[in-house]
């Protein structure tokens, strides 16, 4: 190979320097017969058809640039600041980035919490055409259930869901609420001294 600086890739029908081939004593020239990229071109896709056989999916490699890097859950490259630090990770981040960590979160909060998906409460919201069972007036965003069964009731808006938390989630209490504002207030009456009787 003497005195030739250059050779030519059959697959691609480039002509390169002799620094794009890698060695193959087997050869003539010492060289392999396809460029180093055409190479790892073949080389990849024989993985990925040896793996997808398998029934494994393959991540195809992505340009990143540096300071940010690829959200494999929603596909977006964002820089290190859309990331929450994961010192256990060999980047220092961490596998998913922000916002698809804030929506895990929601999805497996409804889960743990309620026993429902995303797809049950929405379907629960449009079974409500979209708004509060209570008030009939703001968007139903917050799931409401019974803390002694565990079943869900529904979804309220976030006052509604605040205010049947804080009279206890007594109906008794919540009908007293109603008949006070309608201004038929519940008085206790006195019987004895320092004995009140609350109407039945």
């Amino acid at each position: 190979m003497a005195g030739v600086e250059r050779k030519r890739c059959p697959k691609c029908s480039r002509t390169l320097s002799l620094s794009s081939f890698a060695a193959d004593r087997n050869r003539p020239d010492g060289l392999q017969a396809h460029c180093r990229k055409c190479v790892a071109e073949y080389s990849a896709a024989h993985y990925r058809r040896r793996q997808e056989a398998l029934g494994k999916t393959v991540r195809e490699k992505v340009d990143v640039p540096s300071g940010h890097k690829l959200c494999r859950t929603c596909g977006e490259i964002k820089p290190h600041g859309e990331w929450h630090r994961n010192a256990t990770a060999s980047d220092g981040l961490s596998t998913r980035c922000k916002a698809c960590r804030a929506e895990r979160g929601r999805v497996d909060h409804l889960k743990r919490q309620y026993g429902m998906t995303e797809a049950e409460r929405d379907e629960m919201i449009a079974s409500q055409m979209g708004i509060c069972v209570i008030c009939l007036n703001a968007p139903a965003v917050h799931v409401d259930h019974c803390h002694e069964t565990g079943s869900v009731r529904g979804v309220l808006c976030f006052n509604c869901n605040s205010a049947i938390g804080k009279l206890g989630d007594d109906p008794g209490t919540v009908r007293r609420a109603a008949a006070y504002l309608e201004g038929n207030a519940w008085k206790p009456t006195l019987v004895a001294p320092g004995v009140y009787q609350l109407p039945s």
